[in-house]
Formats: C-alpha cells, structure tokens, sequence
C-alpha cells in the first residue's frame, strides 16, 4: 500500500511539474505577446491572468478559492473510495483530479491567480481559454461520468439502504 501511494505522489508530483513548466513558458513567452495564433481561426496560445474559478466566476475571490481548492483536496483523499470507482480507472482519476487541483492550489497561492493559455475558438465563439491542470480535472470529471455508466451495482437503492 505504501508502494502505492508513493508511485501515485510521485505521478502527481510530475504532472503538477508539467502543468508549472507549461505555465512558465506561458508567463516568459506569451505574457510580452499576449496572443499568439499557432491554427488561425481556431487555436491560439493566449496569456490570461485568471483571477477567479472556471469561465471567470468569483473574480479576485483567491482565498476563497484557496480554501475550496484545499477542503476539497483534503475531501476526495479522505473519502476517495466514496467518490473515485475501484481499479485503474479510479486510481487514474484520482491522479488526475489531484494534479490539476494542486496545480491550480499553487497558482493562487504563490501567483494569486491562475495562468491560462490555450484558447480555442471559430468565429466569434470563444471556448474559455484553460491550461494543463484544467485539462486534468476536466478528463477526470469525464472519466468520473463515463466510469457511472458502467458502475457493477445495478440496484442503486440498494446501495444507498446498505451504505
């Protein structure tokens, strides 16, 4: 179990590291440009400073967010087994979810904001422009749905009267 635990550490320690690296290279490369188009009319790398959470929301809220981001944090290790499923799917999820929450915890904390850079779009319709650690909790979150349409337990009540 202690194995297994130090090899999760360790794979959430480097994502964390990648999601850091991508977001200095975003603040010494695109901060000066602001944005830069790499497929014109549908993907640039843009430098946002994001003072709030997801599509903006609760602007220059940081210790709020600080304090949702570490009580949640502390939440999901504690009663994993409640909210991740079992087997490799679930240990996945999890390593991703942590990544991208911790990612983000150290971007408020040491920054007091959240660096964002990738920006997809077409026309006039822009998708909120994210980074590395958005990108972890979001496929987490869609493998926490997708892995619900193949839970094993096909009597939910069930579950709910034993638990």
């Amino acid at each position: 179990m202690l194995r297994r635990f130090v090899m999760a550490f360790a794979v959430v320690t480097n994502l964390v590291l990648l999601d850091q690296v991508v977001k200095e290279i975003a603040v010494r490369v695109l901060k000066a440009h602001g944005s830069v188009a790499v497929v014109p009319g549908f993907f640039n790398l843009t430098y946002v400073e994001n003072r709030g959470c997801a599509w903006g929301m609760l602007q220059n809220q940081t210790w709020f967010l600080v304090s949702i981001a570490v009580v949640m944090l502390a939440l999901l290790i504690w009663r994993s087994k409640w909210f991740f499923p079992e087997g490799k799917t679930g240990k996945v999820t999890q390593i991703l979810l942590y990544a991208g929450i911790v990612g983000n915890l150290w971007d408020r904390l040491f920054r007091g904001f959240v660096v964002d850079m990738f920006d997809f779009y077409w026309g006039v319709h822009h998708f909120p422009v994210f980074n590395v650690a958005d990108v972890f909790i979001s496929v987490a979150a869609g493998l926490l749905v997708l892995s619900s349409f193949f839970s094993k337990n096909e009597n939910p009540k069930e579950e709910v009267s034993n638990g």
